[in-house]
């Protein structure tokens, strides 16, 4: 990849995840299933290491956090490590920060939604693609984490609050039933519109009456001319 072409490449990503920090700012309200839907993989990993690099251009800082994979919920089967980029960071005294950007704590759990970008892996949908996981008792928490966003419902125009905290095991199974909505609902899209596509019997013989008459005809003429025989 040429240098132009680098710097496009991640002028494109910043654009795409991150706004100059200027107090809170609005996203639009993911739905769980929406999350769950398009990510790439969704991963529960322990942040082993966090590395603040500028890009080839020296115009940004890139943040690559490496997760060790405890659990993959979605995506990754087998796989170890994964190294996720973030926009932001500090090198050198210089600092760039962005809000609605998760800021990983090495040594810490989360999980993590994932997409890929050109830059690589990064996070889905801003920070709420980010969960903090937390001891409490005897019982892990997955808990969204702190933002500076405000998530607005386009819909009807509100601001609206951040998921509730579950608990480890609520959270993998809010996976799992997600996407057996979603496989159900892929599902009946397709019935319906293989139902809208295809035609059905009494259609048929509406739209072709006047050639099925015709056929008619030509059969009992054909009948009549071997019975005078």
């Amino acid at each position: 990849m040429t240098p132009n072409n680098r710097a496009f490449a991640l002028a494109a990503l910043l654009l795409s995840l991150a706004v100059p920090r200027v107090g809170a700012t609005l996203s639009k309200a993911a739905t769980f299933d929406e999350k769950v839907d398009r990510a790439a993989a969704i991963v529960l990993g322990h942040a082993v290491k966090k590395e603040s690099h500028w890009d080839a251009d020296h115009r940004f800082i890139l943040t690559y956090t490496t997760f060790r994979i405890e659990k993959s919920f979605k995506g990754l089967s087998g796989q170890q490590e994964i190294t996720v980029v973030t926009p932001g960071g500090e090198v050198g005294g210089v600092h760039q920060e962005t809000v609605g950007i998760p800021a990983f704590v090495e040594g810490r759990d989360a999980v993590v939604f994932i997409r890929n970008s050109s830059a690589g892996p990064t996070v889905l949908y801003f920070d709420q693609g980010a969960y903090d996981v937390e001891k409490d008792g005897n019982e892990r928490v997955v808990r969204p984490v702190t933002t500076g966003a405000v998530q607005i419902d386009t819909q009807r125009g509100i601001a609206v609050p951040s998921e509730e905290p579950r608990t480890l095991l609520q959270f993998e199974r809010a996976v799992r039933d997600s996407e057996g909505r979603i496989q159900a609902n892929r599902m009946e899209l397709i019935k319906r519109q293989q139902q809208a596509q295809a035609p059905s019997a009494t259609s048929v013989l509406i739209r072709y009456k006047y050639f099925l008459l015709l056929a008619l005809v030509g059969a009992a003429l054909a009948t009549w001319q071997l019975l005078r025989r």
